[in-house]
């Protein structure tokens, strides 16, 4: 069965929600003020594409591939990361909205998340190594048995992070925020 191959094209305000977007492989390509809320993206190859302020909320993302993939500004609220393919995933994410979003056990290490909202997202057994995460609301997400080493949380807020759960050796923190790795200890801190 051959299947739709496309480099190289812009896609400007198009409903994939009406109109689906075609399973097949799309290389080098950019999508400006999509609608994919609801769609199925189920056996959609993209690599290297840019996605700039499209809507993917509540997309279904089994098997779909996203290789080198950057999206900007972008509504991503409620996304099972965990079901897309996972052989070469690596997504820069630039002031997206990815609240209740999950991440379970994957590996993105070669991912970025900047001035993002990240509420209520399960980062559990995910490999973050790495993985810039800075400016980020992470108020309410989920790290447990996280690798987290190496990871820059610089000017990121609401997070709390147990040192004791989680592997964070070389990992950056700033002030005020840093103490959200002591929330799991119940102590009070006073200025």
């Amino acid at each position: 069965m051959n299947t739709k191959y496309t480099d190289e094209q812009t896609f400007t305000k198009v409903d994939f929600s009406v109109i689906p977007l075609e399973i097949g492989e799309y290389e080098y390509c950019t999508f400006i003020n999509c609608n994919f809320s609801n769609t199925v993206l189920s056996g959609i190859r993209l690599l290297e594409c840019e996605f700039i302020d499209c809507n993917f909320s509540n997309a279904n993302l089994k098997n779909a591939s996203f290789q080198d993939v950057q999206f900007k500004n972008c509504k991503m609220l409620g996304l099972q990361f965990d079901a897309c393919n996972a052989f070469g995933f690596a997504a820069k994410f630039h002031t997206c909205q990815l609240d209740h979003s999950i991440f379970y056990k994957m590996k993105l290490s070669r991912s970025s998340f900047i001035n993002c909202l990240l509420q209520s997202v399960d980062f559990t057994e995910a490999d973050l190594k790495s993985t810039n995460l800075t400016n980020c609301n992470l108020q309410n997400a989920t790290f447990q048995n996280t690798i987290l080493e190496q990871a820059d949380f610089r000017n990121s807020t609401h997070y709390s992070i147990n040192p004791d759960q989680n592997r964070i050796k070389g990992a950056k923190f700033c002030l005020p925020e840093v103490v959200g790795l002591l929330d799991s200890y119940q102590i009070k801190i006073e200025k």
